[in-house]
């Protein structure tokens, strides 16, 4: 079975994405989002997090909170629409790093839960992973899990785990 280390960006996008992808890959879940507005709502979706992974026995690595990553990213787009080119810059920071880790871990591939949200653009996102999986030489592993009721069956499951659901993506831009 392939290692793929999946990018999360909180616990109620991963329940689904998981339940695609357990049978067919031994998942390590990567929380890694400097994007995220405050330190206080960064540990809240991280606590979220390895919560449901700990019930369903899914491995945890995390990141450190670096506002600043993000903040250098995505300079000069802080006024771009939701959706626009901030938000692309954004993925490959958080899919770049993705497969840095998991190329110098010994992983086999990499994904994204990124693509379960209706608001989030799969075709852009897939389109990144794409290029990361050039530029790394790591397999990209890409998918529209909302597709199918992808989303529905995400928010189905964090009720029945009772997993904190934010109402925006977590960047302070994503608030207005």
């Amino acid at each position: 079975m392939k290692k793929l280390l999946l990018h999360s960006c909180c616990g109620p996008c991963s329940t689904h994405v998981i339940n695609v992808l357990k049978n067919d890959y031994d998942i390590t879940i990567l929380y890694y989002n400097p994007n995220i507005d405050t330190l206080e709502e960064f540990n809240h979706r991280l606590a979220e997090q390895k919560r449901y992974c700990e019930a369903i026995g899914v491995k945890v690595m995390e990141v450190p909170y670096d506002a600043n990553e993000y903040l250098t990213a995505v300079e000069g787009l802080e006024n771009e629409p939701e959706g626009g080119s901030r938000c692309t810059k954004c993925f490959r920071l958080r899919l770049d790093k993705t497969a840095s880790l998991a190329k110098t871990l010994g992983y086999d591939c990499f994904a994204t839960t990124l693509t379960v949200s209706p608001h989030k653009n799969s075709v852009v996102i897939n389109g990144v992973g794409k290029d990361v999986e050039l530029e790394q030489k790591i397999e990209f592993v890409d998918g529209n899990f909302k597709k199918q009721d992808g989303y529905k069956k995400s928010i189905e499951l964090a009720k029945e785990y009772n997993l904190y659901r934010q109402s925006y993506c977590g960047c302070k831009f994503s608030k207005r």
